[in-house]
């Protein structure tokens, strides 16, 4: 017998319940809460995918004429104090979200999840390292190490998802370590090591893909509050730079119109309001669908 079919048939993957894509998404979106979340996620998607075919203007161009208009049918979201539409800039907007969402955790991810992995695997003084390092990071709350690393880089849209996935990573590597220690020790990871794998093939094949569970649904809750922490830092100057139209810089350029213009506050921050909402409704729904415990019912 070799270590791979050995491994595979100890393994905790070849004796749980599988979902096939159709029941998956049934079980997902099987509360209204999660249809809700599932609905905005996907208007958000198909809004950055296609916002270059579907804005109804160039969210740089500059209408003096037309500043700081309110909501008409000609610009369904108004203007901006320069004239632009609000409505593309928006839209356009989205498309820099997504991108600070999955730039941002796809870092965290990435640190996190390799730290994580090699601490619980191996213990000793290389965990008490790690995770020494992990607790000193823990110990500044969260924005405020996000700013310290932006401070430190530079004011930018690309130095703040950076910021952002450093000061989301401990979290991750917390999270993966704790997993790795319940799962280094059964049987066919015990198996794997009779066999002679090396331990870089355990950790990939063994023990990550029995800690995905987690790690997705982390991942999924992780992505609003990124957005939330770029939109910030954009608002305190540290971020998007303009005429960027991401929805933090939005904020910015229209906080001091708030009594004559309230349309350029509102509209941002109800857009950033309803994709956090989003992704909190999916991320709470998928991670009952991925709980071991919830998997027979």
């Amino acid at each position: 017998m070799t270590a791979s079919t050995l491994t595979t048939s100890l393994s905790p993957r070849s004796t749980a319940i599988r979902f096939g894509p159709l029941d998956f998404l049934r079980r997902l979106f099987r509360t209204t809460q999660a249809q809700i979340g599932g609905a905005i996620v996907l208007l958000l998607l198909l809004t950055a995918v296609f916002a270059p075919l579907v804005a109804p203007y160039d969210p740089y161009e500059l209408r003096v004429g037309s500043a700081k208009d309110p909501p008409s049918p000609a610009y369904p979201f108004g203007t901006d104090d320069l004239g632009r539409d609000m409505l593309s800039r928006i839209m356009y907007g989205a498309r820099i979200t997504v991108q600070i969402g999955t730039i941002s955790v796809a870092l965290a991810l990435g640190i996190g999840v390799t730290i994580g992995l090699v601490a619980g695997f191996y213990g000793g003084w290389i965990d008490s390292l790690l995770m020494r390092f992990t607790d000193i990071m823990l110990a500044f709350p969260g924005f405020l190490l996000t700013l310290a690393i932006v401070a430190v880089l530079g004011p930018g849209l690309t130095n703040a998802m950076i910021a952002v996935g450093v000061g989301a990573f401990p979290g991750f590597a917390r999270l993966v370590r704790g997993s790795v220690l319940s799962i280094r020790e059964t049987e066919y990871v015990t198996a794997e090591r009779v066999l002679g794998a090396t331990p870089t093939r355990i950790m990939r094949s063994s023990i990550l893909p029995n800690v995905l569970a987690p790690i997705i649904v982390l991942a999924t809750l992780a992505f609003p509050l990124a957005v939330l922490d770029a939109a910030a830092l954009s608002f305190l100057g540290l971020g998007a730079q303009p005429p960027t139209p991401e929805w933090g810089a939005l904020l910015v350029d229209g906080r001091n119109y708030l009594r004559t213009a309230p349309h350029l506050v509102n509209i941002p921050g109800l857009a950033i309001f309803i994709t956090v909402l989003g992704f909190n409704l999916i991320g709470n729904n998928l991670r009952d669908v991925l709980d071991p415990r919830l998997r027979a019912r």
